[in-house]
């Protein structure tokens, strides 16, 4: 299974829609969205970055940031009211998706086992760590990246972390 992973879109409708493209570009099976969705874009853009996720619904998993407002959530078309979402990787660790304003690497959540994986957002810069105990990483932001980074997201395939541009391009990797 292929995933697209990515955080902080901010309402931006052509980081969703440069996002959606990559998705289908890269042949994805499933997108995380690790919060930050609508807000701080237009009430009318938010409602057309809802809209243009619609036909992805099915496929997405998503987590709530610190900006995203109860009345952004509403307007979604998936669930995305938890601020941390756990599952497995099918190779024993587990995935802590969260968008990174309550756990990050200095708190990592409750449950952490040595091998898990903490993946968020919030800083909007890419990010590679390794803990000892736990790996965290951060797919930067589609939306507004900051501190020189790239518009970007993260896929994982295979044990396979890659950091990508909005455009496509790997400039990083991670193998488990």
């Amino acid at each position: 299974m292929k995933w697209l992973i990515a955080s902080d879109l901010h309402g931006s409708v052509p980081a969703c829609a440069g996002l959606a493209a990559a998705f289908h570009r890269e042949g994805a099976d499933r997108m995380l969205l690790l919060g930050d969705i609508l807000n701080h874009g237009s009430v009318r853009d938010a409602e057309r970055v809802a809209e243009m996720l619609s036909p992805l619904a099915d496929v997405i998993i998503a987590v709530r940031g610190n900006c995203d407002t109860d009345g952004d959530l509403e307007r979604l078309p998936f669930p995305a009211w938890e601020t941390c979402r756990v599952f497995p990787t099918g190779r024993g660790p587990f995935f802590f998706a969260t968008h990174g304003h309550i756990y990050n690497s200095a708190h990592p959540p409750d449950g952490m086992q040595p091998g898990d994986i903490l993946l968020h957002g919030h800083t909007h810069v890419p990010m590679t760590e390794n803990h000892g105990r736990f790996l965290c990483f951060n797919p930067g932001s589609v939306g507004r990246p900051r501190w020189g980074s790239e518009a970007g997201y993260m896929t994982l395939e295979n044990g396979v972390f890659l950091w990508k541009t909005l455009s496509g391009e790997e400039y990083r990797r991670y193998e488990l």
